[in-house]
């Protein structure tokens, strides 16, 4: 195994389970709820969301269920269960990530399979994406990162199985002064650890920071996710929201629909106070291309607000959703207030906020499911806002922070499995998991469709209609074309 600073060859047969999965994880029991939903079978699925929910044109669900995706292929969406006034429960999509986190949290479904649903991602995704791309690009395979090598990693070592050929594994930071990964003529090349530079044929791709800044648009070089999949949403809040309304329009007379906090988009600083006072005062405001819990700002207080409005940003535009909180202190929609169903309470009778990751990929049959998890607030929900309230420790559920030196860390004491212990906390059931699958994705499905309108037949990107969506200039300027 050769290695040079941020570069790695692996070869076939150096997986080891250890280094890819949490300790808690990988020595976990999966519970048998979370394991027979993962085996269900498609139409067993639609059968019974069509019982639960009369409306829904059961034709219409088996067409997004099976949705053949063109650009964003893996995706995962961050859910939080949620009740209203009068009782109702619901799965609201909070976001759908083109780089998701998840598999190191995940217990193993079956003992026998060493590398879990790495491989199973590996085998039903990213092989099929490569069919017959020899014939038309030569070159080795990738996998380039600039967060969680814990994945990351585990994903080059499956792919050098599954493939049974070597992998470059190469960090590519942002703002990298020496990056060890260009493009030529629109393919992607790397420094290997002979500093010679190695065309790339494919890259599985774990950017999470501006993508966009350092992967073209148009590449010969087949990346999964594409950079499309990120600014048609899958790292664009703004252009997500857009493309679930699109799609929610299409869905409307077959009785199927995202559901997402009431959103306000194109938001410029100076409006922000207008819209949290027409919320009643509580809010989420959201710098639309941060991700991993970053420039999510939760206001309860006029105290929160004027500290976020103290801020300096690089983008111009925002987007503010309604806040989903405690019964008595959500924000006020013309549909109503929404609020946590949370935690089962613990022994000290709180309870905490909880969201839910489903990570998804396309298949030959349609999306199916890979894993999932839970993440809980570090503060449990109170009945009253005090002053000096910090509302993101009760609200925030992210695990990751950065640290000083500008890496990234990750709080897993609030890491919710899918095991026998863990999942009972959440009061969740198998209708609920079921929920949360389909919304996944109806809003894979929204953004893969926003992507397929951005790109014309030759697989340009429309940049004039991209304007139109997201006239963001700060996002314009660093927007890598080829």
């Amino acid at each position: 195994m050769a290695k040079l600073d941020g570069i790695r060859l692996v070869q076939p047969g150096e997986f080891e389970a250890h280094e890819h999965w949490y300790p808690k994880a990988l020595n976990a029991t999966i519970h048998p709820m979370i394991s027979f939903f993962l085996n269900l079978e498609q139409e067993r699925i639609i059968t019974r969301y069509c019982h639960m929910h009369p409306t829904v044109n059961g034709d219409k669900l088996r067409e997004v269920l099976t949705h053949r995706a063109k650009y964003f292929l893996w995706g995962g969406a961050d859910l939080l269960n949620v009740t209203s006034e009068g009782g109702k429960r619901q799965m609201v999509v909070i976001e759908n990530n083109s780089c998701p986190s998840g598999q190191k949290s995940m217990p193993l479904v079956d003992d026998n399979q060493e590398q879990g649903s790495y491989k199973l991602m590996v085998e039903r995704t990213f092989k099929p994406y490569l069919k017959n791309l020899r014939k038309k690009v030569k070159g080795a395979l990738a996998v380039i990162y600039d967060k969680n090598p814990m994945e990351a990693s585990g994903y080059a070592e499956v792919i050098a199985d599954v493939m049974k050929e070597q992998v470059y594994y190469v960090d590519y930071y942002d703002d990298a002064p020496n990056p060890k990964v260009k493009f030529v003529d629109g393919l992607m090349n790397i420094l290997d650890e002979n500093e010679n530079w190695i065309p790339i044929r494919a890259a599985f791709r774990y950017l999470t920071q501006k993508p966009w800044n350092r992967l073209p648009l148009h590449s010969k070089t087949r990346i999964l996710n594409p950079t499309i999949a990120c600014l048609a949403g899958g790292r664009n809040k703004m252009v997500a929201a857009k493309a679930y309304d699109i799609f929610n329009s299409e869905l409307q007379e077959h009785g199927l629909k995202i559901n997402t906090p009431e959103t306000i988009w194109d938001v410029s600083k100076n409006e922000i106070p207008l819209w949290v006072k027409k919320m009643g005062g509580h809010a989420v405001i959201k710098v639309p291309y941060s991700n991993a819990g970053q420039g999510v700002y939760t206001i309860v207080t006029q105290e929160e607000l004027d500290k976020f409005m103290e801020l300096e940003f690089d983008y111009d535009l925002f987007i503010v959703q309604s806040l989903i909180g405690n019964s008595n202190w959500s924000s006020t929609t013309s549909s109503g207030k929404l609020f946590h169903v949370g935690t089962i309470p613990n022994q000290k009778n709180q309870t905490f906020v909880a969201d839910i990751r489903m990570m998804v990929s396309s298949t030959e049959k349609g999306i199916k499911p890979l894993c999932t998890y839970a993440r809980r607030s570090e503060k449990p929900l109170v009945d009253k806002i005090k002053d000096g309230t910090d509302s993101w420790l009760m609200l925030g559920t992210n695990l990751s922070f950065k640290n000083k030196d500008g890496s990234w860390g990750s709080d897993t004491n609030r890491l919710v499995l899918m095991d026998r212990r863990d999942f009972n906390k959440l009061g969740v059931g198998l209708d609920d998991l079921i929920e949360a699958y389909i919304q996944t994705v109806l809003s894979m499905v929204a953004i893969d469709k926003m992507a397929q309108t951005l790109m014309n037949k030759n697989g340009k990107f429309k940049m004039r209609l991209f304007k139109s969506l997201n006239n963001d200039k700060s996002l314009l300027d660093e927007i890598k074309l080829d």
